[in-house]
């Protein structure tokens, strides 16, 4: 037989696969059953892969789907890997040459059982790293769960809420002693009934605090709640693949482009929009996919990375390799590598630094040093994508300029932001009198200014809903500074005006826009009321008449006098001599 005709080798004398091989039919056997099998188990992934895509649970349970996906493939490797070993372990190759290694007798089917070993372990890393980057966003997007259900208490429930859930979950429980804006008899009367308890729990107190608290009603509010969101999903995936939206087609499931939310997306996309109800198919075509595809990467993807260089070092070590002569030889080559890689490694390391420290994140609006304002579009680890804050272009800037650039964020930060008014009114109009119209005026605006969702988007100590026994809107939430408004300030005479600016602080940077335009249309319409004029440019020209005019001002000589002997001149000496 080929196999007796072998002569005995040393261990040295494998230097290829191939010479491995030849030792003995029965590897050469083994190798192309694992080869076909490895093959086998590719194609049969990919078409798994593509089947979990397609199904309603890739959908509801998209990190059991992942973990699902990322584990099969390795699971089937490792077992189907196991079985060859198993076969060559199993005595069928007893008999056959040894070969010497040192002063052990090792045979060739054992170097190909530690070959398979080696396959086993490289497998086993490879799934353990990129299972646990699986495990910690599953543990954020847990976080962000129970942020939604703290949101939804405070907020008594959301919108899109069925049979008044917050009231299935909780029971309100009245103050112990009656609000100061309250009287006692009123207090006790809409006690007594269930009416009136209903308007007690909408109830503000001056401050625009809500009364009273609330009692369990379930052992665990959190389970409902997340039951009921569970629900809404079901309700909302039914939509889209039955064409009961707003497009009135079916959407498919696994279709590209996708149209449909993972569940995790659908509560990243609610939030972000103020836990309103999402319709299936509101977004244009491939919106969806967009959608995923820009959900920002976590710094933790360099955890897989690192497990499997280590998985990589153990085996090399296992098989005899000194790590430290690999470090030397590899230490040249690393450093080359990173000469050439050096802009493209500084553009990763500030990557991560903007992730970790928040300096800013998908959405919020800056201002750069270069003059570029709008918004943060994507954070990728090459280059940072700012959009125009009027969608006129796109800057694209390598995103380790953006670590030690002047960037200036109007999102973080107090959420005080002014919308400045200035306008001339006629010398003919009192000022004492413009003034109070002004303050009339942004009353008005802090009322009446609010967008598409009701919401008002001037800064107030107390949210004029709360008047009406309605709950607040928000507006009256986040203020970290003591600020009277309206403020009016009356600015200078101008050449041919009296000049005052209006301004009150909105939520964010992007209200300013509207309330400045709505605080000029109730402008124009009280200055009409009051006849406030604003004056045309005017020039009058006087011939001069230098006695006249000396006389006229030497009247007053001694009452001016008696302001300087009573009031002083002030320190005149003092200051830079500019205007700060």
């Amino acid at each position: 037989m080929a196999e007796e005709r072998l002569p005995q080798v040393s261990a040295g004398e494998f230097e290829t696969v191939s010479q491995l091989l030849a030792s003995s039919e029965p590897l050469q056997t083994a190798f192309f059953i694992m080869i076909a099998g490895i093959i086998g188990i590719a194609i049969g992934y990919k078409a798994f892969s593509t089947w979990v895509g397609s199904k309603k649970f890739y959908y509801q349970r998209p990190h059991a789907s992942r973990f699902l996906r990322r584990a099969v493939l390795p699971v089937f490797a490792i077992v189907f890997i196991t079985l060859i070993n198993i076969y060559i372990q199993s005595g069928l190759l007893l008999g056959t040459d040894l070969t010497i290694i040192g002063d052990e007798e090792i045979s060739p089917q054992e170097i190909f059982a530690k070959i398979l070993n080696t396959f086993n372990i490289l497998v086993i890393g490879y799934t353990i790293a990129h299972l646990i980057p699986i495990a910690f966003t599953k543990r954020e997007k847990s976080a962000l769960e129970r942020e939604d259900f703290e949101a939804w208490c405070e907020m008594r429930g959301f919108v899109d809420d069925e049979d008044d859930l917050i009231h299935k979950v909780y029971k309100w429980v009245p103050p112990k002693t009656t609000p100061e804006d309250i009287d006692e008899e009123e207090f006790q009367e809409l006690l007594k009934t269930e009416q009136g308890r209903q308007q007690l729990e909408q109830f503000h107190t001056a401050k625009g605090n809500p009364i009273g608290g609330y009692e369990a009603l379930v052992d665990n509010p959190f389970e409902e709640w997340k039951k009921s969101e569970r629900a809404k999903y079901e309700k909302y995936y039914q939509n889209c693949i039955t064409g009961n939206n707003q497009s009135g087609r079916k959407l498919k499931p696994g279709a590209k482009p996708d149209e449909i939310y993972p569940i995790d997306v659908w509560r990243t996309e609610k939030r972000s929009n103020g836990f309103e109800p999402l319709i299936p198919s509101s977004h244009p075509p491939g919106y969806a996919k967009k959608k995923m595809e820009g959900i920002p990467k976590s710094a933790k993807q360099i955890i897989p990375i690192g497990i499997f260089a280590a998985t990589i070092l153990g085996v090399l070590a296992w098989w005899g390799v000194d790590l430290v002569v690999l470090a030397t030889a590899t230490g040249g080559l690393a450093i080359g590598i990173g000469f050439a890689l050096q802009e493209t490694m500084q553009n990763y390391f500030a990557y991560i630094f903007i992730r970790k420290d928040k300096i800013f994140v998908e959405g919020e609006r800056v201002k750069l040093d270069t003059g570029y304002n709008g918004y943060i579009h994507k954070i990728t680890p090459r280059v940072t994508y700012v959009r125009d804050a009027l969608n006129e272009s796109v800057a694209i800037i390598p995103t380790r300029n953006l670590v030690t650039a002047q960037v200036i964020n109007y999102t973080q930060g107090v959420k005080m932001v002014p919308a400045l008014v200035q306008v001339g009114v006629s010398y003919l109009n009192d000022p004492k009198q413009v003034a109070a119209i002004l303050v009339k005026v942004g009353k008005r605006a802090m009322k009446e200014v609010v967008d598409g969702k009701g919401r008002h988007l001037v800064r107030q100590k107390r949210c004029p809903y709360i008047e009406k026994n309605q709950p607040s809107c928000g507006c009256d939430k986040d203020i970290l500074v003591d600020v009277n408004q309206p403020v009016v300030r009356f600015d200078q005479f101008n050449d041919s005006a009296l000049d005052f600016s209006l301004w009150v602080y909105v939520r964010y940077y992007g209200a300013q826009f509207k309330t400045k335009t709505d605080m000029r249309m109730i402008m124009y319409e009280e200055f009409k009321k009051y006849d406030i004029r604003i004056p045309w440019p005017i020039r009058t020209v006087y011939q001069g008449d230098e006695k006249r005019e000396q006389e006229e001002i030497a009247k007053l000589n001694e009452k001016r006098k008696g302001v300087i002997d009573e009031y002083g001149v002030g320190d005149l000496g003092r200051g830079s001599g500019e205007d700060e």
